[in-house]
């Protein structure tokens, strides 16, 4: 059914990208199965973890089910939001997007803060560190800390122990991927940039050590209040090449 993935960039963004388009295409309808995780290795030549992931992309943006000791199912089709594609999209349209994106992940991430804050143990705050230093790890080795950046956020949420509000955030990180991605290479631009959203990280990750939920949630509300100055500070020229810099705006792939 499929062909090999190639190519070191973002596997599982181009696996999940070409199951998704089986399943937007109709080739896999509302039941279908998809092949096991054996046969996906084989047919795309990729490894478990790269399926895995992509796997889990699908799921999380409502696409697939997986049923425990039968398989993942395709889940019927329903109308996905944010969606940017089309020949009709311009630079003021994605920027406009882009920005929305950020307003509902500022109501949404200071929320989980402020019950980070509260609830969160040792063994949670261990896992924030780790996310937030693979940020910069990630950047250092070249890449644009995109995953990194949301599985901060998402370690976030999880410490909060209300799995609803861990699915929403899941769903709604996978959904803006390419608006965070847009975010991301807009701040790698400019070095203050970059620092800023070093300092609001940390500044998040601090109340939550502190258990200061007012602290957390302000300093959450006050990051992504920042980025959104950050992205109305980048010029024309940004916006007009923001498909060329490798940063996906199509957000139903999933700062």
């Amino acid at each position: 059914m499929f062909n090999k993935v190639d190519g070191p960039v973002r596997l599982a963004d181009r696996v999940a990208a070409m199951l998704t388009e089986e399943i937007e295409s109709g080739r896999l309808t509302a039941g279908d199965k998809l092949p096991t995780e054996v046969e996906l290795v084989k047919q795309l030549g990729v490894s478990r973890t790269v399926i895995r992931e992509a796997v889990s992309r699908l799921r999380n943006a409502g696409l697939v089910e997986p049923r425990q000791g039968r398989g993942v199912f395709v889940l019927p089709r329903r109308t996905r939001p944010l969606d940017l594609e089309g020949d009709d999209t311009d630079a003021t349209e994605t920027k406009a997007k882009v920005l929305q994106i950020v307003e509902v992940r500022r109501a949404m991430e200071a929320e989980a803060a402020h019950l980070a804050a509260t609830r969160a143990r040792p063994a949670d705050i261990v896992r924030m560190r780790a996310a937030l230093a693979a940020i910069d790890t990630a950047v250092a080795a070249g890449g644009d800390g995109t995953d990194e950046d949301l599985a901060f956020h998402r370690s976030i949420a999880e410490s909060t122990g209300n799995p609803v509000l861990v699915s929403t955030v899941h769903y709604l990180g996978e959904v803006s991927r390419g608006g965070i991605r847009v975010t991301r290479a807009n701040e790698a631009r400019r070095d203050d940039f970059f620092e800023a959203v070093r300092h609001e990280h940390q500044a998040i990750l601090t109340a939550i050590e502190s258990a200061d939920p007012k602290a957390a949630r302000t300093a959450a509300r006050r990051h992504m209040k920042h980025a959104a100055t950050r992205l109305q500070k980048a010029d024309p020229e940004f916006w007009d090449e923001a498909e060329a810099l490798d940063v996906d705006v199509d957000l139903d792939a999933g700062a």
